[in-house]
């Protein structure tokens, strides 16, 4: 099992963190554009994650269009139960 670290977030990894966040909104804006360019069927279904992982180099684009494929299959297939799971009830 790997070895987890906590430790006072550095001026490098807030750097490193925010780049992670800007490659998340470049592919969730690629995905979003591509999925209304092409719409919410079968085509545009496959064409959104495909295109937004491609737009991405390397390993990041490939974890883009891994979950965003995911993602679209799940919802596509009884709903999304990530949105189910994370939903809080108050009394």
């Amino acid at each position: 099992m790997a070895e987890t670290k906590v430790g006072v977030p550095s001026v490098k990894g807030v750097r490193n963190a925010f780049g992670d966040f800007a490659y998340g909104a470049i592919g969730g804006a690629v995905y979003g554009l591509t999925s209304a360019i092409f719409g919410s069927g079968f085509l545009g279904l496959l064409a959104a994650p495909l295109v937004a992982g491609s737009m991405i180099k390397g390993e990041r684009g490939t974890i883009i269009s891994t979950v965003a494929g995911f993602l679209a299959l799940a919802s596509l297939f009884g709903g999304s139960g990530a949105a189910e799971a994370s939903s809080v009830e108050t009394m």
